[in-house]
């Protein structure tokens, strides 16, 4: 199959990655790529991923048999509708039903229509009714970006100045939300979907704060495991049952199908679970700890996703082992990454037994060839192993490996289910 993957992040390569690994031999090419990506497939920065008419040119001319869009923002602009009018397999929501991650007005009016348990929230599209929602709800106090903020539109903080402050930011790019606190534990679940029928993935768990113990500002991720030992075993039932079917119900209902992945953010309440956010595309870091584990071809979820045909196939199997990703993040990230800084020993880190480099921020210099970061989030480490033990020492062993000046990752990823 001849499979063109839209993105340039550490999802995208993750997913190139389990493509790759499949007997079919597929053709794999991807726009615009990143260093790491360029190594392993064929890509094309000239075209444009939020160029929807170019994509579907591009497509039509070279044959391509699907289109996997990776980042959100292709997504919330479109780039699937005409894709889909001129019969072109695209896994990928098209703008309206994107618009659960697009905006969070309407994710929670979709959650409310379709009885979806959440927290409470209310929009704020001046300071005067932030700082009342803030004060009706209370602290800790929650506050989002309405709309697209690249993983750090939110902030969880006690400090009401802080809560002002940032409502203060993101009401000058739009509105923002104001939410109740939810106490327990984030796990993250991606289900496929068809538009009609959903079919999940392994549960993950991601690491959002900066440092060590959860401290620090919110990040796009700095790392993830899987799977989670420590969910109730109808964990995944409950939630196809109270939250992605009556979700991609809704949807389809309002006319705008969901057709792609369906990344339910969850929290696991005292009072039950309750979602925190949905997103429209598989989510970073998480991709790169549940597709190494997928047995079930990749392929042939996103086809059938794409083509209406997931009734017909049953639940994806994992691998009984288990996965770590260690994000490496630039100086001075989230705020003001360092770019353009010198990577080196990722021959070595890729001699550690079962670790795999996913590329997120990278580039070869044009003139010396030598691999630099370009943003943020750099490159996400990840490791299998028998044990979560087995796994975190190969992750770790692989980063100490890697010199980038400057580097930042966190140390306690996955300690918590570690036997050690």
């Amino acid at each position: 199959m001849k499979i063109l993957v839209l993105g340039s992040g550490a999802r995208e390569h993750a997913i190139i990655t389990a493509l790759l690994a499949e007997e079919a031999g597929h053709a794999i090419v991807a726009a615009p790529g990143n260093a790491g990506i360029a190594a392993d497939v064929p890509v094309e920065p000239g075209l444009d991923p939020l160029d929807g008419a170019a994509v579907a040119e591009y497509a039509i001319e070279n044959g391509v048999e699907l289109v996997v869009i990776g980042p959100e923002a292709p997504l919330v602009a479109g780039v699937a509708d005409p894709l889909r009018t001129r019969g072109i397999p695209v896994f990928g929501p098209g703008r309206a039903a994107a618009q659960l991650e697009g905006s969070k007005t309407f994710a929670k009016r979709i959650m409310e229509e379709a009885g979806v348990p959440t927290g409470r929230a209310a929009r704020a599209g001046t300071l005067a009714e932030a700082e009342r929602a803030l004060d009706e709800f209370g602290a800790p106090y929650v506050v989002k970006a309405d709309g697209l903020a690249a993983g750090k539109g939110v902030i969880v903080t006690s400090d009401r100045a802080a809560a002002v402050e940032h409502a203060r930011h993101y009401l000058a790019q739009g509105g923002v939300l104001i939410e109740e606190f939810l106490d327990g534990e984030e796990v993250s679940l991606f289900l496929v979907s068809d538009g009609h029928t959903v079919l999940p993935l392994s549960p993950a768990q991601d690491y959002k704060r900066l440092l060590d113990g959860d401290a620090g500002p919110n990040t796009g991720g700095m790392g993830a495991y899987s799977p989670l030992p420590w969910l109730p075993e109808n964990f995944v039932d409950e939630v196809i049952d109270t939250i992605a079917l009556p979700t991609v119900r809704q949807l389809a209902a309002e006319q705008t199908p969901f057709i792609g992945l369906l990344y339910c953010g969850l929290i696991v309440t005292s009072k039950g679970i309750r979602v925190i956010e949905f997103n429209a595309r598989f989510g970073d870091p998480e991709t790169q700890v549940v597709l190494p584990r997928l047995l079930t071809p990749l392929s042939s979820l996103l086809y059938a996703a794409a083509t209406g045909e997931l009734s017909g196939m049953p639940r994806p199997e994992f691998a009984l082992d288990t996965a770590v990703t260690v994000v490496l993040a630039s100086e001075g990230y989230p705020e003001a990454p360092q770019t353009g800084r010198p990577i080196t020993g990722l021959d070595e880190a890729a001699q550690v037994p079962e670790v795999t480099i996913a590329h997120a921020a990278t580039a070869l210099d044009a003139d010396t060839g030598a691999l630099l970061a370009t943003g943020g989030r750099v490159l996400s480490v990840v490791a299998r192993g028998t044990s979560f033990d087995e796994a975190r020492e190969r992750a770790y062993d692989a980063v100490a490996r890697i010199h980038l000046p400057g580097a930042q990752y966190r140390t306690d990823i996955a300690a918590r289910v570690a036997r050690s």
